[in-house]
């Protein structure tokens, strides 16, 4: 089993702090509660757009709906990213940043490893139907304007009984190379250009989403609350962000705020 070989902040510098990629820091933390719950609160502190914080050893991690997501130390990277929207820039386009962050986390994964990855709606990157990284994207209101808190973690030499959950899968199980450095670098640096895009055209983000999701031509289970749920195939992604999903009464959207979960039937 290779070794747990933390993040290196020197190389992470020297490649995301230097054009074209361009963050304004990079700081790599030995251990944190959680990566975007310091970095909402140093955005509302007036931190600069740009900021990146990472740690391989993260004690209080939270996903969709406050749910938990812990591993052992130094299995796992988790990092946020502080972007500050211009004032100028839609409300309806707000939305998208949980997908372009997950086009980013695919991508470099694919870029880094080599392995086949898909994305499941609205939040989860996925080797087969194996959890492989989560997302969260948060609305933060600071004196400045809304900002966003784009978080991230992946397992990287997670052994199958570290993983939080049996469905979730690492680098090392499938495989692939597991340096946590370079695997940031890859996705970090597909971030940087995905934003830069998203600024001027977020259908161009919003169409590459769609053709990376695994989600569509499925059948799913959305589970909308204690009782209610709905069965059918999902069949497209809306303007809004929304899962469209084909059932007995017709074609609904779905916002992400209003599933419990999702699941494939097929």
């Amino acid at each position: 089993m290779p070794a747990n070989v933390p993040p290196d902040p020197e190389r992470l510098a020297e490649v995301l702090l230097a054009p074209p990629i361009g963050w304004s820091s990079v700081q790599v933390l030995p251990e944190i509660g959680s990566t975007n719950t310091e970095l909402v609160a140093r955005a509302a502190a007036g931190a600069a757009h740009g900021s990146v914080l990472i740690t391989d050893n993260q004690t209080a991690g939270r996903g969709r709906l406050d749910r938990t997501w812990t591993t052992p130390p130094g299995v796992a990277v988790a990092c946020s990213v502080l972007l500050r929207p211009p004032a100028e820039l839609p409300v309806a386009s707000w939305p998208w940043l949980s997908p372009l962050l997950g086009l980013a986390v695919s991508r470099g994964v694919r870029r880094f490893s080599g392995l086949e990855v898909l994305l499941k709606w609205p939040n989860d990157v996925l080797i087969g139907d194996r959890k492989l990284s989560g997302l969260l994207a948060v609305r933060v209101q600071t004196p400045e304007g809304p900002v966003a808190v784009l978080g991230f973690g992946i397992n990287v030499t997670a052994a199958a009984e570290e993983l939080p959950v049996p469905t979730a899968t690492s680098l090392l199980l499938e495989g692939a190379p597991t340096d946590a450095t370079e695997l940031l670098v890859a996705v970090l640096t597909e971030l940087a250009e995905l934003w830069r895009i998203w600024l001027s055209d977020t259908e161009q983000v919003a169409a590459a989403y769609r053709v990376e999701c695994g989600t569509l031509g499925r059948r799913v289970r959305v589970v909308l609350g204690p009782g209610r749920e709905v069965v059918g195939r999902a069949v497209g992604i809306d303007a809004h962000g929304s899962l469209q999903v084909e059932g007995p009464g017709g074609t609904k959207a779905y916002p992400a705020g209003d599933v419990i979960h999702l699941r494939a039937l097929e």
